[in-house]
């Protein structure tokens, strides 16, 4: 009897085993099934999209670069000698001349100075004319020693003693002669010193008005020599500065124009041109300076305001020209869905990008023309079936596309 019941119950698990296996199966092949009734319904059922059409038009390439502006050139007023502030003669935002005094030292000490080297110049010439006279009676004494020896009178060592003489009051006045040479150079620098208690804006090059942007003392201040009294700057042009990196370097050059909008003035844009690029990048940013050639006539740019600049890197007159969300992904690969000549499927046509500006992007292979699906791209494939609502009869097509 046990014998009878483990036969019945290897029976049981047999059909339990049979039945679990054969229902995997059946339901394997219902799911496969219903994948490929999904799968036909999704090519036979179309779905409903929207196209733009592909255009011919001029794209450009643009970047925008952030910097701020910098004067054009400066120039630090500062005194060449000591002394105390007297007068300063401008402020912060008044124009300079070239050459302008613009302020004074105290002088009295170099005044003094200038008297003091005169009177040494005076003495030295006196000083000079008494040993020319010197030299004058011993040049007659020698002359009648002279004579004196031819006739024998005189004897050699006399002529000796008068000649020594005359030498000596010769020496002296060439000694006298420096004396004055070197007293008149000492007058002539302490007038220079006196003329350095007049400070004035002696730049060299560019424009000969300039702005005094900042003053670093105030009057009856001590200074040392080469201390800042002033900073003038040049407004007209300005210099635009910006940092650009490797991606776009290579595609700019001097002479490039540009655009140039700061947040002082709104809605209004500035022109200007690239002038320089530096020929090394800074290693901490891997970024290179570029300087901008900013015109600014009106002055109303000033040094340190924040700038967005536009430079147009590349520009195609004709180019074949989509939506840019008309571009979508299959396998990795980038490409559109082209309406097809009935109007009822699409046909994916992978593409080589180019140009890409704001919603719009070029399309450099293959040549395309049509229309071009620009929503519910995620539920089509190769062939799909479409339909296209009809489109508000005030929006046009082509407006949306340029807008």
């Amino acid at each position: 009897m046990p014998n009878a019941n483990r036969f019945i119950v290897f029976i049981l698990i047999l059909l339990l085993c049979s039945l679990a296996t054969g229902a995997y199966f059946m339901l394997r092949s219902t799911t496969r099934n219903a994948g490929l009734m999904t799968a036909d319904l999704k090519k036979q059922l179309p779905v409903p999209v929207e196209v733009m059409p592909v255009t011919q038009s001029s794209i450009e390439l643009r970047r925008v670069f952030s910097g701020s502006l910098e004067a054009r050139a400066e120039f630090v007023v500062a005194p060449k000698i000591a002394g105390r502030v007297e007068h300063l003669a401008v402020n912060i935002s008044d124009q300079v001349v070239r050459g302008q005094l613009v302020g004074e030292l105290d002088n009295e000490e170099y005044v003094q100075a200038v008297a003091q080297a005169k009177a040494d110049l005076a003495v030295a010439e006196a000083t000079l004319v008494e040993a020319s006279n010197a030299l004058k009676i011993a040049d007659r004494e020698l002359e009648r020693f002279t004579t004196l020896r031819q006739r024998g009178v005189a004897s050699e060592s006399q002529f000796d003693t008068i000649k020594a003489n005359q030498l000596a009051k010769q020496s002296e006045v060439e000694v006298m002669r420096a004396q004055v040479i070197r007293a008149e150079s000492a007058l002539e620098s302490a007038r220079i010193r006196l003329g350095y208690t007049r400070i004035t804006a002696g730049w060299s090059g560019g424009d000969d008005t300039r702005v005094v942007a900042e003053r670093y003392v105030d009057e009856g201040e001590m200074v040392s020599a080469n201390t800042p009294l002033l900073r003038i700057v040049e407004l007209d042009p300005m210099t635009g500065v910006v940092y650009v990196s490797e991606r776009d370097y290579a595609r700019l050059q001097p002479g490039q124009q540009v655009q140039m909008v700061t947040d002082a003035y709104p809605g209004e844009d500035f022109s200007g041109q690239i002038e320089r690029i530096a020929p090394v990048f800074r290693q901490s940013t891997r970024q290179a300076r570029v300087e901008l050639r900013i015109v600014n006539t009106d002055k109303r740019l000033k040094p340190g305001m924040f700038i967005r600049v536009t430079v147009v890197l590349e520009r195609q007159v004709e180019a074949t020209v989509v939506p840019e969300k008309a571009l979508t992904r299959r396998d990795d690969k980038e490409g559109v869905f082209l309406v097809d000549d009935d109007g009822r499927s699409v046909l994916w046509r992978e593409v080589k990008v180019g140009i890409r500006n704001a919603d719009r992007v070029q399309i450099e292979d293959p040549n395309l023309s049509g229309l071009v699906v620009t929503l519910g791209q995620q539920l089509l494939d190769d062939g799909s079936a479409i339909t296209i609502p009809e489109e508000d009869p005030h929006k046009s097509p082509e407006k949306e596309l340029d807008r």
